[in-house]
């Protein structure tokens, strides 16, 4: 059944206006520059723990306290979907534009909070817990974020071009965790662990506070996306109603399981893999702590590259094509590629592999916002890509390192691949039930799209 009028309002600009590509480009910054942030913040905390993490957890042995602020960070990433439902609704009922200034006033706080927070030396045992308080905030506002930014972005860009201008939320996204891997080698090698550990940990997150504050202002001159009429429509932000979508739901969060597995297996986890496929033959390999970081981040700023050339590429071929590419390529890559960067002796062909993994993954990345906004409507659009996301990315994304160590403790490290595969050949049959965005985008073409509401 067709969806009600309410549902079909102008999807793109205020009031129907068609906004100059200048202006596009503007908002488009202006929307990537929080998520760059965000990020940036939210990472920070992982590259810093380090120093930091005997001074909360004062009990136990210092391989104790890293397993408790990595147990933090941890919950940090659990605290996404709840971010991801309460932004995603507020995108819907009160603008895309409010809830993107809300969520990175929020990362500011908690970066401010992080900056300023009492260690176990002045506050005892309380240390700790307001550190997980801190982070679960933190986790609020990047969860939120994903969502509202995914669904401007793809709204604000030009008809024609969405893929390519959607990209840019995975630019930034892999650039904040870039930036704070910078800052990281940078005071390591300028202050020293000492200095560090006496108090320097705090100055990221005075920056990334400042940052945020900046990324505040640019998105103060945000244009709204959506109308009065949208946002008070009575089923708008609401959960059941995206229920009411079941194809577009069970797509999203298919292709969101596949996506967020392999991003976090190829970027955060294959710094581990490379180490630990490599214990145990000194003189034999150059591989090390810091050659492979080295590595990964050559790897990382070549992918960033890839992200707007896969989107424009979605532009030409569409969605679809782009995401079977993709799904195709995790069914049949994982298994091989695993094996050969595990047993590769040299630097640049592990790299070399990575980055061909990596090719076929830009073609999920790159769309992963635009490809899941052009199947809800305007009314619930916000709450059906972030929330919907945010799951997806917790259960498979947020698991992917522990699953992969888990396998090799297990002594069966090479079925991680198949496990990869088989969540890849779940992610095939969503595609499947995808339809051609050039046809059925809820953005360009509201009125005939086949993403349609079912009545219950």
């Amino acid at each position: 059944m067709a969806e009600t009028n309410s549902a079909q309002a102008p999807e793109v600009g205020t009031q129907g206006e068609k906004k100059s590509e200048w202006q596009t480009i503007k908002s488009i910054l202006a929307a990537s520059s929080g998520n760059l942030v965000e990020w940036f913040d939210f990472y920070i905390y992982s590259f810093f723990s380090v120093y930091f993490a005997d001074q909360f957890f004062v009990e136990g042995s210092q391989a104790i306290s890293l397993m408790q602020a990595a147990g933090v960070f941890f919950i940090g990433f659990l605290m996404r979907p709840i971010g991801g439902y309460i932004f995603g609704r507020a995108a819907d009922r009160i603008g895309r534009k409010n809830s993107m200034l809300v969520s990175i006033l929020l990362m500011c706080a908690g970066s401010l909070c992080l900056a300023i927070l009492p260690t176990a030396d002045s506050v005892g045992a309380l240390a700790p817990i307001l550190l997980l308080i801190v982070r679960m905030i933190q986790g609020l506002a990047v969860g939120g974020e994903y969502g509202a930014t995914a669904t401007y972005m793809s709204e604000v860009a030009t008809e024609g071009k969405r893929g390519f201008y959607s990209s840019f939320q995975y630019v930034t996204l892999i650039g904040g965790q870039l930036l704070a891997s910078f800052l990281a080698v940078i005071m390591t090698h300028t202050l020293g662990t000492e200095q560090i550990e006496a108090g320097w940990w705090r100055l990221p997150f005075v920056i990334g506070a400042v940052a945020a504050l900046v990324s505040l202002w640019l998105r103060r001159g945000l244009t709204e996306t959506t109308n009065e009429e949208t946002r008070n429509n009575k089923n708008s932000g609401s959960f059941r109603e995206v229920l009411r979508h079941p194809r577009a739901f069970f797509v999203v969060l298919g292709i969101t399981s596949v996506g967020s597995l392999v991003f976090y297996v190829f970027t955060t986890y294959m710094q581990k893999y490379l180490l630990l496929t490599n214990e145990g033959t000194p003189g034999e390999t150059t591989f090390n702590k810091g050659t492979i970081a080295d590595l990964m981040t050559v790897c990382l700023l070549i992918f960033v590259v890839m992200q707007p050339i896969a989107g424009k590429i979605s532009d030409k071929i569409g969605r679809k094509t782009n995401m079977l590419i993709f799904v195709i390529g995790m069914i049949i890559l994982p298994i091989p590629m695993l094996s050969l960067i595990g047993s590769a002796k040299s630097l640049l062909v592990a790299g070399i592999l990575v980055v061909i993994t990596m090719a076929f993954i830009s073609m999920y990345t790159s769309i992963s916002g635009i490809v899941k906004a052009e199947m809800f409507p305007a009314h619930i659009r916000g709450i059906g890509v972030g929330f919907t996301y945010a799951i997806g990315n917790a259960i498979f994304g947020g698991s992917a390192e522990y699953v992969a160590l888990w396998f090799g403790n297990a002594g069966i490290g090479a079925w991680f691949g198949v496990y990869v595969v088989i969540i890849a050949v779940v992610g095939l049959v969503a595609v499947l039930f995808m339809h051609d965005n050039r046809k059925h985008s809820t953005i360009d073409n509201a009125g005939s799209s086949a993403y349609q509401r079912i009545d219950s």
